[in-house]
């Protein structure tokens, strides 16, 4: 199977905006019935060998547990209870109006309640209109789909992998649907104290200082599938320092800069994954360095701490 294969925004931005939204749904109920994690981390999906995955919640909200599923090969939103009960129904068909209401059908069959606070978009254009009402987002390509989780797959391994190469406080490898990318973050052990307006996402995400890697599939604001990586808060000097390979860049976003390396730049490479290894590696020297992070002793060579491993 090729790595990386091609996945231009415009061949598939019908179905990815169709996508993004029922990741949305699911992610609220996620949000809802699972307990509370630093820095959001109890709400992301997890990649599975068929697609996307809540992973196990309910019980601390008085539902059985239970956990939904993206199927992206059989095509199928898939939940599952504890005791063996299964529901699923077709992904594709629907709008975002069907599939919300088929969501919770199903939960409700397999007797899971579960209240979601904001049943609208967030952070999206239609953030005003409720799922309930959405009928003009029902494009789903299976081809287009099942392509979006093979990228995710390979692009969360290349992830785990260089995860591996740090010690300290770090997130698992995870896909988040408020920004449908797939990131992992390293932190210093720093707090940073967010400004009191500040909205809550923001002021959870990034109450320690962060250096954060991962992989978009193109938005609006950047109409293609990219490699970034981000230092917050932004050192002084950070986007002078040299990137790798050659056609990474730094790309101005506000008062801050993302370190990029396009998708199709990195598939360019003679060796693409050993490209994106090699970009994430410098954007966190770059971040690691001029924020003053311990990096020798953040070290974890080969993911060993064992100093007698090591020799």
């Amino acid at each position: 199977m090729e790595l990386f294969p091609p996945a231009p925004l415009p061949e598939w931005r019908d179905t990815k905006e169709t996508l993004h939204r029922f990741a949305q749904i699911v992610g609220k109920i996620r949000l809802a019935a699972s307990a509370r994690r630093n820095h959001w981390w109890n709400v992301p999906f997890h990649v599975t060998g068929r697609g996307i995955t809540t992973r196990p919640m309910g019980q601390v909200d008085g539902n059985p547990i239970f956990t939904v599923d993206f199927d992206f090969v059989d095509h199928r939103l898939i939940v599952m209870t504890l005791d063996g009960e299964e529901r699923s129904f077709p992904l594709p068909g629907q709008s975002v109006a069907s599939f919300y209401d088929q969501t919770l059908a199903t939960l409700a069959a397999l007797g899971v309640r579960v209240n979601i606070a904001i049943p609208r978009p967030f952070d999206l254009p239609d953030a005003d209109r409720p799922f309930a009402e959405d009928t003009e987002h029902a494009t789903y390509d299976p081809v287009a789909a099942n392509r979006y989780w093979r990228v995710l797959s390979q692009v969360a391994s290349v992830l785990e992998e260089f995860a591996a190469g740090f010690s300290g406080k770090a997130s698992p490898v995870h896909h988040f649907w408020h920004t449908f990318d797939i990131a992992h973050s390293r932190f210093s052990g720093r707090r940073v104290d967010q400004p009191r307006q500040a909205d809550p996402v923001t002021r959870e995400a990034y109450s320690s200082e962060v250096i954060s890697f991962g992989f978009w599939f193109g938005d609006d604001t950047f109409a293609e599938p990219a490699f970034y990586s981000y230092t917050a808060p932004e050192p002084a000097g950070l986007a002078q320092a040299p990137l790798s390979p050659a056609s990474a860049q730094w790309v101005a976003r506000g008062d801050s800069h993302l370190a990029v390396l396009r998708y199709d730049a990195a598939r360019a490479e003679t060796d693409p994954r050993a490209a994106v290894l090699a970009f994430y590696a410098s954007a966190y020297q770059a971040g690691a360095q001029r924020a003053g992070w311990d990096i020798a002793a953040l070290a974890c060579p080969g993911g060993i701490t064992d100093p007698v491993r090591r020799i």
